[in-house]
């Protein structure tokens, strides 16, 4: 028997390098298009996930914020109320403890407030602006100046909880 290498060498083709280095190069810039598209992806979606995060954080911050005026604008009346009853005390209460009591919550309270963010909105003796302040009345006096206060008004931070509700002189 002979050796079966050698009997068919009719079939064989010879190897040209010129073929193989043009399909590697081939397959080479193939891939390396490849990688580039994936590596786009992949920013693509890593600057989506960014977006997308600090989206929802300031979404978050905002609900909050909402909140929390929600909560001191349904507060508001409460403060109006111990308000009026510290003024309404009878002066010979007004050295009782349970008057002093009374007082040293409505400070806390107030205190708690304002740690918040919550600030009374200045009328009394400034010009009326519609932003700020709810004109109730219209009295005798200097045109367009507020000339008392009926119900205090409250911003919290930079945003409008309640306007002032406020006499204004009609000239």
């Amino acid at each position: 028997m002979s050796d079966p290498r050698a009997e068919n060498t009719d079939d064989v083709q010879p190897i040209t390098e010129t073929n193989d280095v043009d399909s590697l190069h081939k397959a080479l810039a193939e891939e390396k298009q490849k990688a580039e598209q994936y590596l786009a992806n992949w920013q693509r979606a890593q600057a989506d996930y960014v977006n997308f995060k600090r989206r929802t954080e300031q979404e978050r911050a905002e609900n909050t914020k909402q909140a929390n005026a929600f909560l001191l604008a349904n507060l508001l009346p409460v403060l109006d109320d111990f308000e009026r009853a510290l003024q309404n005390i009878d002066p010979k209460l007004a050295g009782l403890p349970w008057a002093d009591g009374v007082n040293l919550i409505y400070r806390k309270f107030r205190a708690t407030l304002e740690n918040e963010g919550l600030t009374g909105i200045e009328a009394v003796g400034k010009d009326f602006d519609p932003k700020f302040h709810e004109a109730v009345l219209q009295v005798p006096g200097e045109e367009g100046k507020v000339l008392a206060e009926l119900e205090k008004g409250y911003m919290l931070g930079d945003r409008l909880l309640r306007p002032a509700k406020v006499k204004v002189g009609k000239g």
